[in-house]
């Protein structure tokens, strides 16, 4: 066990095994991210338990803000540990510097590896982390950087994409209204979905990405523009998206074909590929802005 700061220790599980000592330290609350949970030493320490594999496919970054807490309501101390104490614990606690300290992933790792210096934590941890630092130490599951991961995270775990939580698909805008920007088959005018829905990522290397391909097959125009949205997965898709690993994205309405999707990803016209990919291309969808009546009035 290994004081970090005041207040927050790391260890391992075989820490618990002594109770007075972790009293003697003060410790008054247990967090433990492993792939079993302990019994309390002796009944009088608070208990977080979060269930993690050390594997880089496990989500931990869905656990950050949760943890962060449990970490911050200690009474007195905490003892954060994992099995060893050397990845899924190191996560949490680097999490905790980088949001309680203001520091950044780097800064709050050397130091952690200073203090212990056995600390190693898988790559997609560390990925998971840098992605923490892009969303200002907070997880905001509106962001499409935090959808993108989470549907990174599902095609991990249903390999065999069945059985996919209901809550991975967005609701179907032609069901409700709002005013949000929305995008209607240029064909029939179905919704098909909400600009929250788009999933942003960052500009490819256009032609240089295609070198396997001839030039002379290249699209003409500007190769760094992409002419598709890429969106996370829409209710309507859902019958057409489970069991299988890609195929046509057709109009619930008019069949017409908006584009394709792909389970283990596709290439936007940009360069950058995207995983998964639920791509619907521009030339075949409108943009819809709503216009309130008090701003005509004006």
């Amino acid at each position: 066990m290994i004081q970090v700061e005041a207040g927050v220790y790391i260890g391992a599980a075989s820490d618990l095994k002594d109770a007075q000592d972790l009293t003697n330290a003060g410790i008054t609350h247990i967090l433990t991210v492993d792939s079993e949970q302990p019994a309390s030493p002796d009944g009088s320490f608070r208990m977080k338990y979060v269930y993690s594999l050390d594997e880089s496919s496990t989500d931990l970054l869905s656990h950050f803000d949760d943890c962060i807490r449990f970490i911050c309501e200690a009474s007195k101390s905490v003892l954060v540990h994992c099995h060893v104490g050397q990845s899924r614990s190191a996560a949490v606690v680097t999490a905790y510097l980088m949001k309680c300290h203001k520091m950044n992933l780097m800064d709050a790792y050397a130091k952690l590896q200073q203090l212990k210096p056995d600390v190693k934590m898988n790559e997609g941890f560390m990925d998971q982390l840098a992605l923490y630092e892009s969303l200002g130490c907070e997880v905001d599951v509106t962001s499409p950087q935090y959808k993108q991961y989470r549907l990174q995270k599902l095609t991990e775990k249903y390999p065999e994409f069945q059985n996919v939580p209901k809550e991975l698909f967005a609701v179907d805008p032609s069901l409700s209204t709002c005013s949000e920007v929305v995008y209607r088959c240029k064909k029939c005018r179905r919704t098909l979905f909400r600009a929250s829905s788009i999933l942003s990522h960052t500009i490819g290397n256009g032609p240089t990405a295609f070198a396997y391909k001839k030039m002379s097959n290249l699209p003409s125009g500007d190769q760094t523009q992409c002419t598709s949205y890429f969106t996370e997965p829409v209710q309507w898709m859902e019958h057409a998206l489970l069991g299988v690993m890609d195929g046509q994205l057709l109009c619930p309405k008019c069949s017409s074909k908006l584009g394709s999707f792909s389970w283990c990803g596709e290439q936007c016209s940009c360069g950058r590929w995207v995983t998964p990919a639920f791509q619907m291309h521009k030339n075949r969808v409108d943009e819809i802005k709503h216009i309130s009546i008090a701003t005509l009035k004006s």
